[in-house]
C-alpha cells in the first residue's frame, strides 16, 4: 500500500499593495502687520490644459454668520475662475477652517478620494492663499502621476504662503 503522507499547508500572506501618495506641507507665515486675518488657501492639481483635476482642500472662514465667509472665497481668483464658482461648498472632505501661522501637512493616497480618479499623466500642484486686508499669492509645481521614483518639489512663497514642501512617492 502506498503511504499518504500529510501535506503540510502554510498560510500565505499578500503583502498589500502599496499606493502611491503625495504628502503636502504648506507654511503660512506669521505676518507682523497692524490687522492680521487667516488666509484663505486653495489646494488643487491641474492637468497642463489649466483644467482641474482634482480639488485637494480649501481653507475658509465657514462659519461667519450667513455664509458670510464664502463671499471671500473668489479672492482666490485663479481657484476661483477654475472650479471654485462652479462649487456649493461646504465640501466634505475638501474644505476645512483658516489656518493659524506655521506648518501644516496634507496626505492624499492613489486609489482614494480626491486621487482616486487621477489617470497617469503630467500635472500642476497649485496652491493658492488670499488673505483679507492682505495680498493674494499662487504657488505651481509641475509633477508627473503617478510617481516613478521618491520627489521632493520645493517652492518658497513671497508674502502670503510660506515654504511649500510637496513629496511624492510611488
Amino acid at each position: 500500500m502506498r503511504q499518504l503522507l500529510p501535506l503540510a499547508f502554510s498560510a500565505i500572506v499578500a503583502a498589500p499593495a502599496l499606493a502611491a501618495e503625495i504628502k503636502l506641507d504648506i507654511e503660512v507665515p506669521r505676518l507682523s502687520v497692524a490687522e492680521y486675518h487667516r488666509p484663505y488657501v486653495a489646494v488643487w492639481v491641474e492637468r497642463p490644459d489649466n483644467s482641474v483635476a482634482a480639488n485637494l482642500a480649501v481653507w475658509y472662514d465657514g462659519k461667519l454668520k450667513n455664509a458670510e465667509g464664502t463671499k471671500w472665497l473668489k479672492d482666490m481668483r485663479q481657484w476661483w475662475r477654475r472650479i471654485g464658482r462652479e462649487l456649493e461648498v461646504p465640501i466634505d472632505g475638501v474644505t476645512s477652517a483658516t489656518r493659524a501661522p506655521g506648518l501644516h501637512s496634507l496626505t492624499f493616497a492613489e486609489g482614494k478620494a480626491p486621487l482616486a480618479k487621477l489617470p497617469p499623466g503630467e500635472y500642476k500642484l497649485q496652491v493658492e492663499a488670499a488673505r483679507e486686508a492682505g495680498g493674494r499669492e499662487l504657488l505651481s509645481l509641475p509633477f508627473q502621476w503617478p510617481p516613478q521614483k521618491a520627489t521632493v518639489l520645493t517652492a518658497q512663497g513671497q508674502h502670503e504662503l510660506g515654504k511649500l514642501n510637496f513629496e511624492l512617492k510611488p
